[in-house]
């Protein structure tokens, strides 16, 4: 049972968190209630006694154990007793109205231009992707004690402007929009590939996310909404493929195309050919559109390099990034020779950007290998490993220095 309840735990949490914070008024208050809710299930919960609703369960039972703990509060703080009795009348679980948007109601709270950007991007992975302070601190370069402190006053700027936990009008939405397509698109990220933990997907993550863009086309179908869907289904078409039985990583020129899902390709491929035209693109259009060349093929030698690295010349244009400079690399070695991917990512590194970041120390030493300056590639994956925090991503890193060790 105890395996059940993780399992649960892990995916469903934060649906059960975003559905108690609608319902108690407070992101604190539904932490603590969440977390009670799972203690009581651990304890009640048996083969023979475990509910058919689990997620119901779990949201009834956090609200009360909530509704408990501010009726003793009340015992010496009568302020707590309003706040107890407007929580208690309610429905029964069957009856709750809209739980399906409370994820997004999460989402644009997150995004609430009351907090400044980096507030908005730790708080959203920290309560919609249940990351760690320590994770997201990785994430993006920063130390634990700032993230930790980004997301508590992020929940103080919350409480005290009275942001109000729902998807606002047309207006604000459009204000909020651009934010709220890159949180959704760091949700599907963290599930594609999760930066630290013992599994390379989180399945439970990237289908929330595709979830979620399909709800934001529905309120408004824009292009760039069309495009994060077009991008995030193309690239969850390749997540059985992602590892070998054993949860090995394997790179996408060695992954078995067979298994990739088709049903996802062909909605993909259909929502690219509908919005891709076009000096107009966005950012997540233009990185569909990459995503749609991989999954036009069967191999990677018959993939279009030269068209993914035009489509990465005009994406650095839309949104200049070091990272994604880093993939153009790769698409650049695969039509000029790892001589050219090695100088691209050299040129990152001496401008002092992605010293920190693993994967550029991985593609530098595939380079390096493929050069066979292995002195040099085993130092490279030295570094990347000593970076990496995702278990099957470790262990690729240390076959490829078994190999180069092996001669």
């Amino acid at each position: 049972m105890e395996n059940v309840i993780e399992e649960i735990y892990r995916s469903q949490s934060r649906r059960v968190l975003a559905t108690l914070i609608r319902l108690l008024g407070d992101f604190d208050r539904a932490e603590e209630a969440l977390h009670d809710a799972f203690a009581a299930a651990a304890r009640q919960w048996t083969a023979e006694t475990m509910p058919a609703n689990p997620f119901a369960w779990l949201v009834s039972a956090g609200r009360f154990k909530a509704i408990d703990h501010l009726r003793r509060r009340a015992r010496f703080d009568a302020s707590m007793a309003d706040i107890a009795d407007n929580l208690y009348p309610g429905t029964e679980m069957g009856e709750m109205e809209a739980i399906e948007d409370d994820m997004l109601r999460l989402v644009f709270t997150c995004c609430h231009p009351v907090m400044p950007v980096d507030a908005q991007i730790a708080m959203a992975l920290r309560e919609v992707c249940g990351l760690t302070t320590e994770e997201i601190g990785r994430a993006f370069l920063v130390s634990t004690p700032t993230i930790a402190q980004r997301i508590v006053r992020a929940k103080n700027r919350i409480r005290t402007a009275g942001v109000p936990y729902e998807v606002p009008d047309e207006a604000e939405l459009l204000a909020r929009f651009q934010q709220v397509l890159h949180v959704i698109y760091l949700v599907f990220n963290e599930g594609y590939s999760a930066s630290s933990g013992p599994a390379v997907v989180r399945t439970d993550l990237s289908a929330e996310a595709i979830r979620l863009g399909r709800l934001l086309i529905s309120l408004l179908p824009d292009k760039e909404a069309i495009g994060l869907l077009a991008l995030m289904l193309l690239q969850d078409s390749r997540r059985l493929a992602r590892t070998d039985p054993s949860g090995n990583l394997v790179l996408l020129g060695d992954q078995d195309r067979t298994r990739w899902d088709r049903d996802e390709i062909a909605e993909g491929l259909a929502l690219v050919d509908q919005i891709v035209a076009t000096d107009t693109a966005g950012r997540f259009t233009l990185q569909a559109a990459i995503a749609a060349e991989h999954a036009r093929t069967d191999s990677t030698a018959a993939t279009n390099w030269q068209r993914i690295a035009s489509l990465y010349d005009r994406l650095l244009e839309v949104q200049p990034s070091p990272v994604i400079e880093l993939n153009m690399a790769v698409a650049v070695s695969m039509c000029e020779g790892p001589l050219a991917g090695l100088s691209a990512i050299d040129a990152i590194l001496d401008r002092n950007q992605l010293a920190e970041y693993h994967l550029a120390h991985a593609a530098r030493a595939d380079f390096l290998r493929q050069l066979r300056r292995l002195d040099e590639a085993r130092q490279a994956y030295e570094r990347a490993l000593s970076l990496c925090h995702q278990a099957p991503e470790q262990a690729f890193l240390r076959k490829r220095l078994a190999e180069l060790n092996r001669g």
